[in-house]
């Protein structure tokens, strides 16, 4: 059974529905794989959990970096 992981930021409840549908939709396609074999994963952290070139997400999004 196919794992696919998504790993960001908060999203919005129709965010989360609308990516599990589109990372199935088209694994499915791409692998030749039924749909229901797929599982979506979506791993949430918060903005001052994640960091690019020595800022925080909540920095780079405040300009405050």
């Amino acid at each position: 059974m196919p794992v696919i992981t998504f790993e960001g930021t908060s999203l919005k409840k129709e965010q989360k529905k609308e990516l599990v549908s589109a990372f199935t939709k088209a694994a499915a396609e791409i692998t030749s794989t039924p749909p229901q074999f797929f599982s979506v994963v979506i791993r949430e952290q918060q903005e001052e959990n994640l960091g690019f070139a020595g800022e925080t997400v909540e920095e780079l999004k405040n300009g405050s970096g």
